[in-house]
């Protein structure tokens, strides 16, 4: 068996000039793309801020010593950015998408792109043709994530045939069921149920609770026919942050399957093979070199290795890394999308019909879209 090796995914050099962003947005998530700029400026630049208040120019400004301004204009005219970030509501992203399109600027647009089906078809059609808009979807380059897709895809278990994910909500777990079973954009049938039963609930955002009394909290199943291929969607509220329910991976193939980070396959007709995911973390014990991830393993072989050793970087920032300098050297040309307007319409559609399952209790048939 040979995998293939994954330096980040994308095998991205350091660049001989740091990409540079405009950030359109303050809120969570902009704080990421703030933030790794500041901790690898040879990588990255943030060209200017946009926000929609003074107060929140004055915070950004005064955290992050950047240039801020509540106008569109002048946002673009500083430090030429190569592509725009908008991390703004979803009401309002759609219009902006548009308003950077017909300006001629690449942007790596929130997600998901549009709130409903509506609006991701009045989406695609205002800018789908003009090939300028990726989507900010990062789950999969998340290192174990990624050090997954590099065994699956050796072949190790045959043709993947079914996949299970109970991790993230919605769209975001789409995109993993889609990308690790390898399905295009096909029609398929979703059907879901929700279940309330009581858990308790002990972080948020904010931080611990300090309540360890159970609420009602609502967990979603779905099975999405791909046709040949089945995904199943299993969710809990706030499953994000309540570590009383853990992360699972499931892909199974013809020849085996992977749990999370364990691979059982048969070899030739009468040997079964079990195999394990390994990281190496630095800094554990006596090993001194700092808190680190360096790579991961299976099977004696590297399938990933950090891109941003030294940085100390947690998973998602190493993987919102990974996508900042993807879509830089896409927008220079120097390198195919990372993650296109038309997979994240896809993923959504599925995501909304798994809602509209749950609500109404009937299966839900995804169609043909015009971004297909």
């Amino acid at each position: 068996m040979s995998c293939a090796r994954v330096p980040g995914a994308y095998g991205l050099p350091v660049t001989q000039n740091p990409i540079r962003y405009a950030v359109v947005g303050r809120g969570w998530r902009a704080q990421f793309f703030f933030k790794l700029a500041e901790l690898m400026p040879e990588r990255f630049t943030v060209t200017g801020v946009m926000t929609r208040s003074v107060e929140a120019a004055a915070e950004v400004s005064g955290r992050w010593r950047l240039p801020v301004t509540q106008d569109l204009g002048d946002l673009l005219r500083t430090g030429d950015p190569e592509y725009v970030i908008t991390s703004v509501p979803w009401g309002v992203n759609p219009g902006l998408v548009e308003t950077l399109v017909e300006r001629g600027l690449p942007v790596l647009s929130e997600t998901p792109p549009a709130p409903d089906l509506d609006g991701l078809r009045k989406l695609w059609t205002q800018v789908g043709k003009a090939e300028k808009v990726q989507v900010a979807e990062q789950y999969l380059l998340l290192p174990d994530h990624a050090a997954r897709l590099a065994v699956l895809r050796s072949g190790v278990i045959g043709e993947r045939t079914s996949a299970q994910v109970s991790s993230t909500h919605g769209y975001h777990a789409v995109s993993m069921l889609r990308g690790m079973l390898d399905v295009g954009m096909g029609p398929a049938s979703v059907h879901a149920r929700t279940f309330t039963a009581p858990l308790a609930d002990p972080m948020s955002p904010a931080g611990w609770r300090d309540d360890a009394t159970p609420k009602p909290a609502v967990n979603t199943l779905a099975t999405i026919d791909f046709g040949g291929k089945s995904g199943l969607y299993d969710f809990t509220d706030n499953q994000w942050w309540n570590q009383l329910r853990t992360r699972r991976i499931v892909v199974r193939g013809s020849l085996g399957e992977l749990v999370d980070d364990r691979v059982v396959r048969l070899q030739g007709t009468r040997t079964v093979l079990e195999s394990e995911l390994r990281r190496r973390q630095t800094g554990r014990d006596l090993n001194l070199e700092g808190f680190d991830l360096d790579h991961i393993s299976f099977d004696g072989a590297v399938v990933y290795t950090n891109p941003y050793p030294g940085v100390r970087l947690s998973d998602e920032e190493i993987a919102i890394a990974t996508l900042l300098e993807a879509t830089g050297r896409w927008a220079r040309g120097e390198a195919e999308q990372p993650y296109p307007l038309a997979q994240a319409c896809q993923d959504h559609l599925i995501s909304l019909a798994i809602d509209e399952s749950a609500r109404t209790g009937r299966t839900v048939d995804v169609g043909a879209e015009p971004w297909q």
